[in-house]
């Protein structure tokens, strides 16, 4: 891979990728960092890649602009919890405390984001311990461990042998959304496919998942805007 700067106000920084498997031009902005990638035929031109980026500028550069900033977690940021917005301000203790619009975090400034992350990492394995035990007992089908990653290519999964996996991040969107995936999950200790049987299920254990998954599917590139490093 290669990089090309795209000059302009302001100008845009694009990796130019080649592959054996490509038959065409195709431009790419990832939703979560704003990272532009052109992927390029094996033995097309680069020169052709570069036009093709300039005739798609006006294009890239919307899509740029539409794009949400990120957040740095720290005093003073809003972050979104279970879908309310806090305000992260100095607290008191030694725990962090939810508040009225708050978000309360005690010790040294450089170490909000840690606590912050920390605290957010708790009350998602709470929240999610409880609503897989709930759609497991719906389902009749017991889990056999739960764990946290911050992944971006999927929100769940789950493994053969019981093992539930869910991405932390999803305490920072409403709580229905939290529960479909949850239960998306546990319904595929029935089903380890995505089958109309598979959907029955999910809609058996939790009701109507349409709404929340194309909330998601919207959506949930934002939650990744809010950088705890």
């Amino acid at each position: 891979m290669s990089q090309i700067r795209l000059p302009g106000n302001p100008p845009i920084d694009v990796v130019l990728r080649r592959s054996a498997r490509a038959r065409r031009l195709s431009l790419r902005m990832s939703q979560l960092d704003g990272r532009v990638t052109l992927t390029l035929p094996k033995n097309l031109p680069e020169s052709q890649g570069v036009a093709f980026l300039r005739e798609k500028e006006s294009w890239l550069r919307g899509h740029l602009a539409g794009r949400q900033a990120d957040v740095v977690v720290g005093l003073g940021a809003q972050i979104p919890v279970e879908g309310e917005i806090l305000r992260i301000e100095p607290g008191q203790g030694r725990s962090v405390r939810r508040g009225d619009g708050v978000l309360l975090v005690p010790g040294a400034d450089d170490r909000v984001a840690a606590r912050v992350k920390g605290w957010l990492r708790t009350l998602a394995r709470d929240r999610l311990a409880e609503a897989c035990d709930e759609y497991a007992l719906r389902l009749g089908r017991p889990y056999d461990r739960l764990t946290l990653r911050d992944t971006r290519s999927r929100w769940g999964s789950c493994t053969h042998d019981g093992g539930l996996m869910f991405s932390w991040r999803l305490i920072l969107a409403e709580r229905e959304i939290l529960d479909y995936v949850a239960a998306h999950e546990v319904a595929h200790l029935a089903e380890m496919n995505h089958s109309p049987a598979f959907w029955a299920q999910v809609e058996r254990i939790y009701g109507d998942w349409k709404p929340a998954r194309n909330w998601l599917r919207d959506n949930g590139s934002a939650l990744h805007r809010f950088k705890f490093e």
